[in-house]
């Protein structure tokens, strides 16, 4: 299945939407991760959550293992709500597949429109991306390897029912992303904004700003305290920050 329904999570429908804000979750993470945002942004904008398979309503679903899969189903699932401008956020794996995603939508075939705009954040583009295996490691060097980044809070892969739930998943979504090569990435059109934590053991601001080779729009690069999930406790300044560039798209449907 690939409809809208069941792919995103809407937290708030917008009575009259100027914008719609799609958002992608980090490896191991879920819609969740986005609910505070809805009470944070305009009421003109619709908030999208991306729910991937394989947690929270969708447990009994298969993690999907391939960038090219994700993102193509997503592209589907994204293809009747072209009626508004569209921005896709990602976080870390998130924005991976969130430029996959864009990459697919700018497609002539896909009727070319593509995102408004690019929001990327935690994450080095794809063509500067150190590779690396965790997950292929034992169960306790993958959870080590994930909490030196930082935490959203709690430890719940100190809890054994929650860590044998959670696992799975995390070991799925990083076998995804550490799959995931592109060393010559296509640029698109849409302008990017990219974020960081200043803090963040995983990414560095040189690595960021290699995205600005992947857009032949404007690029921007913003850094807020923190560590990898700089976005929970920073989330009324990323939040802000994300209005006031929604404020400045333009009403009509994008070229």
């Amino acid at each position: 299945m690939s409809g809208p329904e069941i792919w995103f999570r809407r937290y708030r429908g917008a009575l009259a939407p100027r914008v719609r804000l799609v958002c992608f979750p980090h490896a191991g993470g879920n819609a969740r991760l986005f609910h505070g945002w809805a009470s944070r942004l305009p009421a003109d904008v619709e908030l999208l959550a991306v729910r991937y398979p394989g947690r929270q309503e969708r447990m009994d679903e298969p993690c999907v293992e391939t960038m090219d899969e994700l993102a193509g189903r997503i592209s589907e699932a994204l293809a009747p709500l072209h009626d508004l401008p569209l921005v896709l956020f990602g976080h870390s794996m998130g924005a991976a597949v969130a430029y996959e995603v864009a990459l697919r939508l700018e497609d002539p075939a896909a009727d070319g429109a593509g995102p408004a705009l690019l929001l990327l954040s935690g994450r080095a583009a794809p063509h500067v991306t150190r590779p690396t295996a965790l997950h292929r490691a034992a169960d306790d060097v993958l959870v080590a390897g994930v909490t030196r980044l930082g935490t959203l809070g709690g430890d719940a892969y100190a809890v054994p029912e929650l860590r044998e739930l959670l696992l799975p998943v995390l070991r799925a979504d990083y076998r995804l992303i550490e799959a995931y090569d592109r060393k010559r990435p296509p640029v698109l059109r849409a302008p990017m904004v990219a974020y960081l934590g200043d803090r963040d053991p995983g990414v560095t601001r040189p690595g960021v700003e290699a995205w600005s080779e992947l857009t032949g729009g404007d690029f921007t690069v913003r850094s807020f305290p923190g560590d990898h999930f700089y976005l929970a406790p920073r989330e009324a300044e990323l939040t802000a920050d994300i209005a006031e560039r929604l404020a400045r798209l333009p009403v009509a449907r994008p070229a």
